[in-house]
């Protein structure tokens, strides 16, 4: 599956993320922002474009109907951070922390989750299409009614993630691991699994398999 880059010039303006209070409106435009913190804080309706961050920590801040495009997260913490409402296009997230953040009410396009942390994630409500999570923890994450268009889950743990009613027709997590799923028949149909992952499902309805 091919998903858009984020597209990021390498001419970037050095910027702290405190710098954000001085502009006019709460955003930022071709820049690196590095190194800050920003925790406990408020900001509604950030807009980051053409931008990179990198080692930040912004654990239980709010940025609900965030607006991200042409956007690089790099060694950032968000952890318990509300990102509902969240607008994003051409993201990347890498080695990212994002345990038990807020993701609900959300568009999620050409993005990226590379070996991040995304245990008890909520995307509850949120629309996702051509999204890749990859080699991400996803442990206990909801996507309760969601839609997911060209979304795969490349190695990624699983584990508890619950996909009530969220149709899985045609998402690949044939490569990653779990031990449940709180998922109905019903939306399991047609989605790309593994064999041994098959035998899993069957036993949870109660087939017995002959070797």
């Amino acid at each position: 599956m091919k998903i858009e880059a984020p597209k990021i010039p390498e001419d970037l303006m050095e910027r702290r993320f405190t710098d954000i209070f001085y502009e006019e409106e709460p955003e930022f435009e071709m820049c690196m922002v590095t190194d800050s913190e920003f925790v406990d804080e408020a900001l509604e309706r950030l807009r980051l474009y053409k931008t990179v961050i990198r080692n930040c920590n912004f654990t239980n801040t709010d940025f609900n109907r965030i607006d991200l495009t042409d956007v690089r997260f790099e060694n950032c913490d968000l952890s318990n951070a509300n990102l509902s409402n969240a607008s994003m296009n051409r993201v990347e997230f890498h080695n990212c922390k994002l345990l038990g953040s807020n993701l609900t009410k959300s568009f999620i396009g050409n993005t990226r989750f590379v070996e991040s942390i995304l245990n008890m994630v909520m995307f509850s409500n949120s629309k996702l299409e051509k999204v890749t999570f990859n080699d991400t923890l996803l442990e206990r994450a909801d996507f309760f009614d969601c839609k997911l268009k060209k979304v795969e889950f490349l190695s990624c743990n699983i584990n508890g993630a619950s996909f009530e009613e969220t149709p899985l027709k045609e998402i690949d997590i044939s490569t990653s691991e779990f031990d449940s799923l709180i998922v109905s028949m019903e939306n399991l149909k047609g989605c790309k699994v593994s064999t041994s992952q098959a035998i899993q499902f069957a036993s949870l309805l109660g087939l017995k398999i002959q070797r």
